[in-house]
């Protein structure tokens, strides 16, 4: 039961965390490359396509992470 807690605990982190970095990634991608931002476009982009990669990955990998410290511990 400890595992799980800590599992869970690493995948709600690493959604946290990995979405925050894939909106930041987005909003310099959209400032790097000049995405135009016609009716919202560029904040649609960030919101719905690099927030959702970044927490998706960042819950998976740091989930992973957890799991593995978690049952080495036990």
């Amino acid at each position: 039961m400890r595992v799980f807690g800590w599992v869970l605990l690493g995948v709600i982190g690493g959604a946290i965390l990995g979405a925050a970095v894939g909106i930041a990634l987005g909003l310099a991608y959209v400032e790097l490359f000049d995405v135009s931002c016609f009716e919202g476009y560029c904040g649609f982009l960030v919101a719905f396509a690099y927030g959702p990669i970044g927490m998706l990955i960042g819950a998976v990998t740091i989930g992973i992470f957890a799991f593995r410290k978690a049952r080495q511990s036990s």
